[in-house]
C-alpha cells in the first residue's frame, strides 16, 4: 500500500483529533499526531509527506520547526496553520519557505484534505514522467546499440567521449546504420538529458520553407502565416538539435545556418527580435561533406564548424557477427511488442543472413526479420523465411555511386542469394562462366 505519510503538528489536543480522524477518514492517509515541535523534529527520520504545523507551539515556534525540517528535508512540504489571519506574518512565512499558510477554523480540515489530494495527483504524475524518463533512457542508452564487434567498439568509445563535453557531433555512414539513435543516445546520456532533443530531416523540407522551418516565422511574414511559429532552434534551446542530412542543404541556407552558430542567436522569418539560442549540435549525412567541399555544394567555412566530433558508423556487412546478434534482438523485440512466442533463428538461417550484402544497412535487416517472424510457420526461423526484397537491393546500387567492379560483384552477390549459393544458376541466369564467380568466392570478393 502506498500510504500518505502526515504529521499534524498541534498543541491543542481536541483541535488536532479532528483533524486527525477527518483526515484518516482515507484509509490511505497515515497520521501521526504531534503536541510540540521536538517531538516532531525527532520523528523526522520516519520521512513525512507534509506536514501540518500549528505556527504558535509551547516549546518552540512552527517558524523554527520549519526552519530546522527544511535543513535536513529542504523539498519537504510544510503548511503553517495560525489562530491569526495576519497577512505579513503569511507571507514572511511563504518568503521562507513555507507551502502554504492557513487560517485555523472549521475548514482547516478540508482545505488539508484538498491540498493532500493535490500532493498525490503531483506525486502520481512525477513518478509517471521519471518512469518515461527511464524509458527513453533505455532505450537510447548505448546497450541499445547492439554489437560487440570491432568496429561499434570503437564507436562506444567515441560515444563516451561525447558525452564528457557539448562539442559539435557529426555523424557519417550509409542509409540505415541508425545515424538518428546515436544522436539520440547521446543527448539521452548526456548531463542536458532533461532537456529537449529536436530533429530536422533537412532533405525532407523543400528549401523555400526550412528557413522558417528552422527559424520560426512572425505572423504575417508570407501569406499562410496567420500565426508565429516557433521554429526548430527554439525549440531545442539549452538541448540538442539534430539536423540530419545536413548535405542536402543549398549554400543560400548554409550561410544563414553558419551566421547562426557563430552568433548562437536568430530571427525568425518577417520579425527583427533577436531571440538567443544555445543549443548542442549534432548533426548527420550519407554524404562525404569533405568532397562536397572540394565540389563547391558545401561551403568550407560551415564544414569545418560542423566537424567537431566525427563518428563514421560502419555499413552492416563490415560488422561481422553482428549482423546475427542484432537479427536476434529484432526477433525478441518484434515477438515482444506482438505477444508471439519467441522464435530462434536455424542455422541455415543465420549462414544465409551472414552472406547478404545489406545496402539498407540495420534498417534493412530489421525489416527482413520482422516479415521472417510472420512468414514463419514453425519454432525457428529458417532460410526460406527470409526475404530479402530486390526492388531495394537494386535501388540502393546506384545510391551508393561504387566503382564498376562493386557493382559486379554486388551484382553476382544478389544472384547467388537469391538462388540459395547455387554457382551454376547464377551464372546461368547472368550470362557469365562459372569459373569467374568460382574464382572471386575463392579470393573472398563475394
Amino acid at each position: 500500500m502506498n500510504y500518505f505519510k502526515l504529521f499534524i503538528v498541534e498543541d491543542d489536543p481536541f483541535y488536532g483529533e479532528l483533524l486527525k480522524r477527518h483526515l484518516q477518514l482515507n484509509p490511505d492517509n497515515d497520521v501521526f499526531l504531534f503536541k510540540n515541535g521536538k517531538d516532531c523534529l525527532d520523528n523526522l527520520h520516519l520521512k513525512p509527506d507534509l506536514i501540518s504545523l500549528d505556527y504558535r507551539l509551547p516549546d518552540i515556534s512552527g517558524f523554527e520547526v520549519m526552519k530546522k525540517t527544511h535543513q535536513d528535508y529542504p523539498e519537504l512540504p510544510v503548511v503553517i496553520v495560525s489562530g491569526q489571519e495576519d497577512v505579513k506574518t503569511a507571507l514572511d512565512l511563504l518568503k521562507e519557505g513555507a507551502y502554504d499558510y492557513f487560517v485555523k477554523d472549521n475548514d482547516t480540515k478540508d482545505r488539508l484534505w484538498n491540498l493532500i489530494n493535490k500532493l498525490r495527483e503531483k506525486e502520481k504524475l512525477k513518478s509517471e514522467i521519471d518512469v518515461l524518463k527511464d524509458e527513453v533512457g533505455r532505450k537510447y542508452s548505448f546497450n541499445n546499440i547492439k554489437g560487440n564487434s570491432p568496429a561499434i567498439k570503437k564507436i562506444f568509445k567515441l560515444l563516451d567521449k561525447a558525452l564528457k563535453t557539448r562539442i559539435t557531433v557529426s555523424i557519417t555512414g550509409e542509409t540505415g546504420t541508425g545515424k538518428e539513435l546515436v544522436a539520440k543516445a547521446i543527448h539521452y546520456n548526456s548531463k542536458q538529458n532533461n532537456c529537449p532533443f529536436v530533429a530536422i530531416n533537412v532533405a525532407a523540407v523543400p528549401s523555400e520553407l526550412i528557413e522558417s522551418e528552422m527559424f520560426g516565422y512572425e505572423k504575417g511574414a508570407f501569406t499562410g502565416a496567420t500565426t508565429r511559429k516557433i521554429g526548430k532552434f527554439e525549440q531545442a534551446n539549452t538541448g540538442t538539435i539534430f539536423l540530419d542530412e545536413i548535405g542536402e542543404m543549398d549554400l543560400n541556407m548554409q550561410a544563414k545556418l553558419l551566421r547562426v552558430l557563430q552568433e548562437k542567436e536568430i530571427t525568425r522569418v518577417g520579425g527583427n527580435e533577436v531571440i538567443p539560442v544555445d543549443s548542442r549540435i549534432i548533426v548527420s549525412t550519407n554524404k562525404n561533406l569533405a568532397e562536397e567541399v572540394r565540389k563547391g555544394t558545401f561551403r568550407e567555412d560551415l564544414y569545418y564548424r560542423l566537424l567537431g566530433l566525427p563518428i563514421e558508423l560502419p555499413p552492416l556487412r563490415a560488422r561481422g557477427n553482428d549482423i546475427i546478434i542484432l537479427a536476434k534482438y529484432f526477433v525478441d523485440e518484434f515477438c515482444y511488442e506482438n505477444q508471439l512466442k519467441t522464435k530462434k533463428i536455424s542455422p541455415d538461417a543465420q549462414n544465409k543472413l551472414m552472406k547478404y550484402n545489406y545496402p539498407g544497412n540495420v534498417r534493412e535487416l530489421k525489416a527482413v526479420m520482422e516479415l521472417a517472424v510472420v512468414m514463419s510457420d514453425e519454432v525457428e526461423i529458417i532460410a526460406g523465411d527470409l526475404n530479402f526484397g530486390s526492388a531495394n537491393t537494386i535501388a540502393n546500387f546506384l545510391v551508393d555511386e561504387c566503382s564498376l567492379a562493386e557493382y559486379n560483384r554486388r551484382i553476382i552477390r544478389y544472384f547467388l542469394d537469391k538462388y540459395d549459393e547455387n554457382v551454376v544458376v547464377a551464372a546461368r541466369k547472368l550470362d557469365i562462366g562459372k569459373s569467374t564467380i568460382y574464382r572471386m568466392l575463392k579470393n573472398n570478393e563475394l
